[in-house]
């Protein structure tokens, strides 16, 4: 496959958007890929003028329509490679769908949409065009995620029995919206951010990091929907008891808690799991990323760190290659938020260079997450804002 350095495009990205710093960051880091073009804003003249002040010369665009529009026309190898979006969640469904009609692959950015209804339209539509399609899951590229998904699907601690799947913040734990603070303002209003505000911007990762390291489903979940700021019109406090399928799932059935706040002051950005098994408990924490633990029954508690696995472990036995190859850096030299963005253009990229080629690509949320699990954290959230509605009865997904 030609290793021509792929193009980049964004929706969105001005204007003092946060996400887009890290997007830039990894998609320069291996340089195969690079940033050319970007739609940055939904005022036209914001988003000339944001293109003129980007770091470096990229074309400016007035409007997303219009950048679509001009990359399709172009053949391949001259258009944009695939197209990221980082915008509020309202602006999802539209500049997905049209990049899709036009054949380009998508980058997005999480919640998928606003609405399940919105997401299961853009699965069809991804499904019958057939193009390369992610969701930027920023925590499922760290190298410990993928290892620890690897340890419990092999099934090195057998079935799992309950999982603890949490992102736990403080930052909305006063009225930030009423002081005009951009991210608050927007998280908060159900017409940008959908049926819940906490569930939907980091109940979704807490969701996600149980569902791509077990491999299990939730079948049923019972939620309490809570707003602890008296005038606030979504919901701060997010939480769910549910029922797990798959086949990683002990005899009897798995259950998991899956919860958020963001008004737990002290709390940054702390998304945790633990996975507790039939043969022993697997726990990781994103603010810690460099290390798996791992307690057994009547044994001292173990570490994993990032670059200290070889070809063989006493307890996990042979381990696939890509688990010492893949760290870039030495141990001790801390991987972090930019790097797992990283891991995840990188994998995505791989698809891309085999769809350009005309090659068959899996898609397959083995690496990152894909439409399907952005359709699934859309039901999960909705699910769980209806059973709360109902007095926490469960509600089947």
């Amino acid at each position: 496959m030609s290793k021509r350095v792929l193009k980049v495009g964004l929706v969105g990205g001005g204007g003092g958007a946060f996400i887009v710093n890290p997007h830039s960051k990894a998609i320069h880091m291996d340089g195969t890929r690079r940033i050319v073009c970007g739609a940055l804003h939904q005022d036209a003249d914001v988003a000339m003028s944001e293109a003129r002040k980007w770091p470096y010369p990229i074309r400016g665009y007035r409007s997303y329509d219009e950048m679509i529009q001009d990359q399709a026309a172009k053949p391949k190898g001259e258009r944009i490679d695939y197209a990221v979006i980082v915008t509020p969640n309202f602006v999802h469904y539209d500049p997905a769908m049209k990049l899709v009609a036009a054949g380009i692959p998508v980058f997005c950015e999480k919640p998928l949409t606003i609405t399940a209804r919105q997401a299961e339209d853009l699965a069809r539509a991804v499904k019958k065009a057939k193009v390369p399609f992610g969701v930027a899951h920023t925590y499922l590229g760290h190298w410990s995620t993928w290892v620890s998904r690897w340890i419990i699907q092999s099934g090195k601690l057998g079935k799992v029995r309950w999982v603890d799947a949490y992102y736990l913040q403080g930052w909305l734990a006063t009225r930030l919206e009423e002081e005009g603070q951009m991210q608050a303002s927007w998280r908060t209003n159900p017409k940008m951010a959908g049926a819940s505000c906490c569930g939907g911007d980091i109940g979704t990762h807490a969701f996600m990091q149980m569902r791509f390291v077990t491999g299990l489903k939730v079948s049923s979940v019972r939620g309490m929907i809570e707003t602890f700021l008296k005038g606030r019109q979504l919901d701060d406090h997010f939480t769910t008891y549910c029922k797990l399928a798959g086949k990683m799932a002990a005899t009897g059935g798995a259950r998991a808690l899956i919860r958020a706040t963001q008004i737990a002051i002290g709390h940054k950005n702390d998304l945790g799991i633990e996975v507790n098994c039939e043969k022993g408990t697997l726990i990781w924490r994103q603010e810690d990323a460099e290390r798996i633990q791992i307690r057994l029954p009547g044994e001292p508690d173990r570490d994993y760190w990032r670059g200290e696995l070889g070809e063989k472990d006493s307890l996990l036995g042979k381990l696939p290659t890509w688990v010492s190859t893949e760290p870039q850096i030495p141990s001790g030299h801390g991987e972090a938020f930019h790097d797992a963005y990283r891991r995840l253009h990188a994998a995505f990229e791989d698809d891309v260079r085999k769809y350009n080629a005309g090659r068959k690509f899996k898609c397959d949320g083995s690496k990152y997450a894909n439409v399907a699990d952005g359709v699934a954290h859309m039901k999960f959230v909705e699910a769980a804002v209806k059973s709360a509605k109902n007095n926490s009865r469960a509600v089947r997904m």
